[in-house]
């Protein structure tokens, strides 16, 4: 088995190299958000350190979570932004959040 590395060129028209691990493609602004931790209380408490972060992205933005309670260990929440870029920022703040 032969391991071949891909060199990553910077795009022409835009500058932007592959590398980065990001495009910003159309219509792509819902950012999927989940958060682990043991209890409903406990689970809210993390998913509203991502939702303050999201507000200051953008203020306009819609959430919806899957429900919870005080068994639950884990929640999904789905951020919806008004565009790409705004979730893409969303996306590299929010790795400071991330445990």
């Amino acid at each position: 088995m032969t391991t071949e590395k891909e060199q990553y060129q910077p795009c022409d028209a835009c500058g932007v190299s592959a590398e980065m691990g990001f495009m910003i493609k159309e219509h792509d602004d819902v950012a999927d958000v989940h958060v682990f931790a043991k209890g409903k209380t406990a689970l809210e408490l993390e998913l509203a350190n991502y939702l303050t972060l999201a507000k200051q992205v953008n203020v306009n933005f819609k959430v919806e979570t899957t429900p919870v309670d005080e068994a639950s260990t884990e929640l999904t929440a789905r951020i919806q932004f008004e565009c790409s870029a705004e979730k893409l920022i969303f996306e590299l703040k929010s790795r400071s959040l991330a445990k």
